[in-house]
């Protein structure tokens, strides 16, 4: 473990570095090909430099960080745009302003138009946003607790019904990827003094698929392939469908590449040869969020499931899908034993600690 620590701080130096390169070097090449070849060993290094950690909570959100949101907000800053270019056009923000928007998955609050009614109601309540983001910092410890209560139960498995076991694992990746976000974006705040988007959105409130994907899970992913993908092939598809069938293609080619970087993360997590089930799992996602917005035009709002039906028709479909296509990848290669397994070391570790600082008050006392 020794190692695999000091392979995490080898990895994270020489991300910053690279970051520090493009702020200072980067940044003064004019926009369009000649920046994106500047920035090809920077996708290089980020590449590659995941492959040194082995362990799942370790290399996992390093791959995550690293291979996709960083590389692909390099790619929006090789066109000036993106939230790199954004946070260079305010002369007040800092180079560790800039490293933490490129390597972690946070997005800065971008403050509404002055006349519009969100901005408006903003401003009769100024404290409105810190006191939503009070909120959510005050669910993180119980959603931190959930966690570890979920990683105890594994200990009985044996006697838990395999559909059981199931709902742990859905359970269990909703509450550790929002755990982990979570943490990078409370740091962020507390250091650079800024209002965050909300990584997560309750999508246990989700009432259609378009709302669970697009609205409340994962908005940092949403976020991200908003403007690389979905807009480009929207574009594309305007002039050959029309601007009311372009967001077909546009939602479906979206979570392709989800499914295609979620296969990649994969391979960090097992070293094996793709089998692509986690690719299908998205590639149906974007087909039935599709079909989805399709019967929603032609409806036009005359007619709408109840959301206490619709609402579980959509996470039933989301898990159900999830077990037969998203998780077996993981379950096949024991990645989701290794996480297990680490998370118990993790938290024993962690009970230690606190058993030491009450022996030692006591002590003092």
């Amino acid at each position: 473990m020794d190692s695999e620590i000091k392979n995490f701080i080898k990895v994270w130096i020489v991300s910053i570095a690279s970051i520090c390169y493009c702020y200072f070097l980067v940044k003064h090449i004019p926009k369009g090909l000649t920046r994106l070849i500047s920035l090809l060993p920077i996708f290089y290094l980020f590449i590659i430099l995941p492959l040194e950690l082995h362990s799942f909570h370790l290399g996992g959100p390093t791959t995550f960080y690293l291979v996709w949101l960083a590389i692909f907000k390099l790619l929006l800053f090789s066109f000036d745009l993106g939230p790199l270019s954004d946070s260079l056009t305010n002369p007040s923000n800092s180079l560790l302003h800039f490293i933490y928007i490129s390597l972690l998955p946070i997005k800065i609050k971008q403050d509404p138009h002055p006349k519009s009614p969100t901005n408006a109601k903003s401003n009769q309540d100024p404290s409105s946003n810190s006191a939503r983001n009070g909120q959510r910092s005050a669910f993180l410890p119980i959603k931190v607790l959930l966690l570890a209560m979920l990683f105890r139960t594994y200990n009985y498995r044996q006697y838990l019904h395999p559909y059981i076991i199931w709902g742990l694992y859905c359970c269990n990746l909703y509450l550790g990827v929002e755990v982990i976000l979570a943490t990078g974006a409370i740091l962020a705040r507390a250091i650079l003094g800024i209002e965050l988007e909300p990584q997560f959105n309750e999508p246990y409130l989700a009432t259609s698929l378009q709302d669970f994907w697009g609205r409340r899970w994962n908005l940092m992913v949403t976020g991200i392939l908003r403007p690389t993908v979905y807009g480009p092939v929207q574009g594309m598809s305007t002039r050959l469908l029309g601007r009311s069938w372009a967001p077909l293609p546009a939602v479906v080619a979206t979570f392709l590449v989800s499914g295609l970087m979620h296969e990649l993360i994969y391979f960090y997590l097992t070293r094996v040869s793709p089998t692509w089930e986690v690719t299908w799992f998205f590639v149906l996602q974007g087909v039935c969020t599709a079909a989805e917005v399709a019967a929603k035009k032609a409806v036009a709002g005359r007619w709408r499931l109840p959301w206490v039906v619709s609402g579980p028709i959509t996470l039933a479909f989301v898990a159900v899908t999830g077990v037969w296509l998203f998780f077996p990848q993981i379950t096949r290669n024991g990645v989701d034993q290794k996480a297990i397994g680490e998370s118990q070391i993790l938290f024993n570790f962690f009970m230690a600690g606190v058993q030491r600082t009450i022996s030692l008050v006591r002590g003092l006392f």
